[in-house]
């Protein structure tokens, strides 16, 4: 299975250091691997056309690599916050009654999603932004009736356009001269995809990206064509745009095609997916005259294509082997930068047994973008219409991905700021422990000390996790510790189907919000639950980050950064606290290439949300039942459950768990619970 992008570079890592090798090149290139010795690496690139661009990334770390690398192409962009939740695809939804039901059947489940997607069969021959008038009578109606519940919709727009002289956007392109030319540089070149003959805009031309821009207007766009059946609540989809031809060379355009200012396809085809990306973000952008962050997924990328939006792996199979290897697919992506990227749930291709789903399901919900898609030859699939108990174990997946989004937003806004990807392979947490350099189907999410190991085989019962430190890990359902080793070591770890091997490293702190919700929009208000996973010293830290999830006011101060620790205080006592993160940062570190100021300050946002509060902490792993649990000397409800202690040593057992319910703190304000033992 391939991917639809290339990034060319190359990390090399031991237990001394980590190099990259970044070269700056966009036509097609190889690169060829060898290990000489086990402490030696050697690569050999080739490239079909351009000149050696080489940047050296000297590290010495992991986590220096991704930072010096997103000083030369940027960071990820901090996504929308509904694209961090479910999206429900299929080629196709067929009209805008099947979308409606599609919605109902959903909420008739109890089953949340935030975004439904639909594909090529919307447009009439292909021709993108025209509906298709009698499936779908109503667009503008439709996407408001989905907006009702806090959702949004996402629809396709490919690069190609139809050849047809009643196709306005066609038109418009060709009459304005924004077309990609043949190798003769006349005319324009004519290629076969969807519509049938089509041409392709050329957006290596500065002009076509305002003229792209204008397509997307909302309220007009001085006389020429533009989409006004949609709305500020619909998304885009790019796909195709490697780009894909079906009768050109190797399924491409042919290399000897000119782009704008005489350049070569040959020399810059791996760059032309992600210019189509961007000027489509861009047009997203813009639409209407307050800024708001674009989300235009796209499945072809290249080195920088992180500061745009989301990729996706392209076209899967519903295979155990397609869910396997999608895993490390998208840790690679990850390592180069395009760190907001997914697989298909369920497979493109093929019917999957709802073992198959099942498991899917749970690797989805663990990667950063979280989308379920089909072929149109597949049986419909979604999640309510499976039979139980499969039905509930979907629902209980997805539920389990929205209680986790404070955590998820919170590793997007790091990785915005340091590069260092959402999702953490092992070698890149525990750099200078072999035996985990080699581990690529278990992962770190964020700096939140969840980990997680993904099932992808039929019939699993049991797993084993490999744990690098000396620290107690813990169950996050059934609290159950499981112990490592300074030499690293191997724990056994529960997977029959309705359960996912997810552990929390001792030391962290993880925000939760525990109310289950229709989408995420309207869990904007809901409480918090901060689980506490005590270490082998008794202590955890941890953190959450929290805005509008839609504009850039965040770059204003317009955002809530909090700073949770957990420590000893007196002889054997427990001190929990919050404090502004942005404060102690003074607001540096908080926004990529913004400093912050005013921080700290009670802005719009913080305002809009200072009546959340925390409604449950729970610690895990106290050695003894607590005297008093108390804020200000004042003494709150609590409840605890005897169990094995973080630093006791002991093999096995759940953990004691103390359970501080509405202690009556606010989330955007700091303060402190004693827990005396």
């Amino acid at each position: 299975m391939a991917l639809y992008g290339a990034v060319p570079l190359v990390h090399a890592h031991s237990i001394h250091s980590t190099v990259g090798v970044f070269n700056a090149i966009g036509s097609e290139t190889w690169v060829d691997v060898a290990h000489p010795t086990s402490e030696s690496t050697e690569t050999h690139w080739i490239s079909e056309s351009g000149i050696l661009d080489v940047f050296i990334l000297p590290g010495p770390t992991p986590n220096d690599v991704f930072k010096q690398y997103a000083r030369l192409t940027g960071t990820p962009a901090l996504p929308r916050h509904f694209a961090l939740a479910y999206h429900q695809c299929r080629w196709n939804y067929i009209s805008s009654t099947d979308v409606r039901e599609v919605q109902s059947n959903f909420d008739a489940d109890d089953i949340p999603f935030d975004v439904l997607w639909l594909d090529i069969a919307y447009s009439p021959n292909h021709k993108y932004f025209i509906w298709d008038e009698k499936m779908f009578p109503d667009p503008v109606e439709m996407f408001n009736d989905v907006a009702a519940y806090g959702r949004k919709m996402v629809v396709i727009i490919d690069p190609h356009l139809k050849k047809d002289t009643s196709y306005p956007v066609y038109n418009s392109a060709s009459a304005k001269n924004l077309l990609v030319k043949p190798s003769s540089g006349q005319g324009e070149y004519e290629g076969w995809c969807w519509p049938g003959s089509s041409a392709w805009v050329d957006y290596f031309n500065p002009a076509s990206w305002e003229w792209w821009k204008g397509l997307f207007k909302l309220t007009g766009n001085d006389g020429d064509f533009h989409w006004s059946q949609s709305t500020n609540d619909v998304y885009i989809w790019n796909d195709m745009n490697e780009p894909s031809v079906f009768n050109g060379p190797e399924i491409t355009m042919p290399k000897t095609n000119l782009h704008h200012g005489g350049w070569e396809h040959r020399d810059i085809h791996n760059i032309n997916g992600m210019l189509f990306h961007a000027a489509t973000a861009e047009a997203v952008k813009h639409r209407v005259d307050t800024l708001q962050r674009p989300f235009v997924l796209s499945r072809a990328f290249f080195a920088g294509s992180q500061r745009i939006s989301a990729i996706w792996t392209g076209d899967n199979m519903g295979t155990w082997e397609h869910m396997a290897i999608g895993v490390p697919m998208v840790l690679s992506n990850g390592i180069a930068g395009i760190t907001f990227s997914g697989a298909d749930v369920g497979g493109f291709f093929g019917n999957p047994d709802p073992e198959m789903l099942i498991r899917w399901y749970q690797v989805g919900a663990f990667a950063p973008f979280f989308r379920a898609h089909a072929h149109i030859d597949t049986k419909r699939r979604e999640p309510f219409l499976l039979e139980e108990p499969y039905k509930t174990i979907a629902r209980d997946i997805i539920r389990l991905r929205y209680s986790l989004l404070p955590v998820w937003y919170t590793a997007f806004r790091h990785s915005s700021v340091s590069g260092v990807p959402v999702l953490r392979p092992q070698y890149t947490v525990f750099p200078e422990d072999p035996k985990g350099f080699s581990l690529d189907e278990q992962y770190y999410l964020g700096t939140s000390g969840l980990l997680v190991k993904p099932v992808t085989a039929p019939g699993v019962t049991e797993t084993t996790v490999y744990l690098a430190e000396a620290q107690p890990y813990y169950d996050y359902f059934t609290s159950k510790v499981y112990r490592g080793k300074r030499s690293g070591t191997n724990v056994t770890v529960p997977s029959a189907l309705h359960e996912l091997p997810l552990l929390i490293r001792g030391g962290s702190i993880v925000p939760t919000r525990e109310r289950p919700r229709r989408s995420s929009s309207l869990m904007k208000r809901d409480p918090f639950t901060l689980r506490i996973a005590l270490d082998a010293s008794e202590n955890a830290t941890g953190e959450l980050y929290l805005d509008d999830g839609d504009s850039y006011d965040y770059q204003k101060g317009e955002l809530v950064w909090r700073k949770f620790t957990a420590s000893k205080h007196g002889k054997s006592g427990l001190k929990i606290t919050s404090e502004d993160y942005a404060a102690l940062k003074e607001g540096k570190e908080v926004a990529d290439g913004v400093e912050v100021v005013p921080f700290g300050q009670p802005g719009q946002f913080k305002k809009s949300i200072g009546e959340v509060r925390v409604e449950k902490v729970i610690v895990l792993g106290l050695k003894s039942k607590p005297t008093k649990v108390s804020i200000g000397g004042v003494e709150i409800e609590w409840q605890f459950a005897p169990g094995v202690a973080a630093k006791s040593g002991a093999e096995g057992g759940v953990a004691s768990v103390l359970t501080i319910r509405d202690p009556a703190v606010k989330i955007v304000e700091d303060w402190s619970i004693e827990v005396t033992v």
